[in-house]
C-alpha cells in the first residue's frame, strides 16, 4: 500500500487554520479555493469536485477538535482504497504546520495522488495566507 506524507508551513495561527479545516463541507470556499470547486456534505459524506474534473465521495471518519485532525476515506478516481488525514500543529503564535497523510491502492496511483496532495496544500497555503 502506498503511503504519502506531506507537510506545509502556513503563516496563520493554528486556530484560524483549524477553524477552516474543521468546516468539512466548505473545502471549496474556506480551505482549498481553486483546487476544489464544489463540496456537498450530507450525513457525514462529502461529494467533492476537483478543478481537474475528478470527483470523489469522501466519508468523514473523524473531526478531532482536541488534536486538530480531520480523517476521511474516499472512493472514485480509479482508487480501490484511500484513507487520509490532515492535522494542524502550532509552530509559532502566528504560524502552523499542516500535515497530510494518505494511504492508497493501487500503488500505481501514488504519483498522481501525491501531485494532487501537493496542489491541495499549495491551494490551502494561498487560501489561508490572505
Amino acid at each position: 500500500m502506498a503511503s504519502i506524507h506531506r507537510n506545509v508551513m502556513i503563516d496563520r495561527p493554528a486556530a484560524a487554520v483549524w477553524d477552516a479545516m474543521r468546516d468539512v463541507g466548505a473545502l471549496h470556499t474556506r480551505l482549498v479555493v481553486g483546487f476544489v470547486i464544489d463540496t456537498r456534505l450530507a450525513d457525514g459524506v462529502r461529494d467533492v469536485t476537483f478543478a481537474n474534473g475528478m470527483k470523489a465521495r469522501e466519508a468523514i471518519i473523524d473531526v478531532d477538535d482536541e488534536r486538530h485532525r480531520v480523517a476521511w476515506s474516499a472512493t472514485g478516481g480509479g482508487l480501490t482504497h484511500y484513507n487520509a488525514s490532515t492535522q494542524v500543529f502550532p509552530a509559532t503564535e502566528s504560524s502552523c504546520e499542516v500535515r497530510w497523510i494518505a494511504d492508497l491502492l493501487p500503488n500505481e496511483m501514488a504519483p498522481a495522488i501525491a501531485g494532487m496532495i501537493d496542489q491541495g496544500l499549495a491551494a490551502m497555503k494561498r487560501t489561508l495566507e490572505v
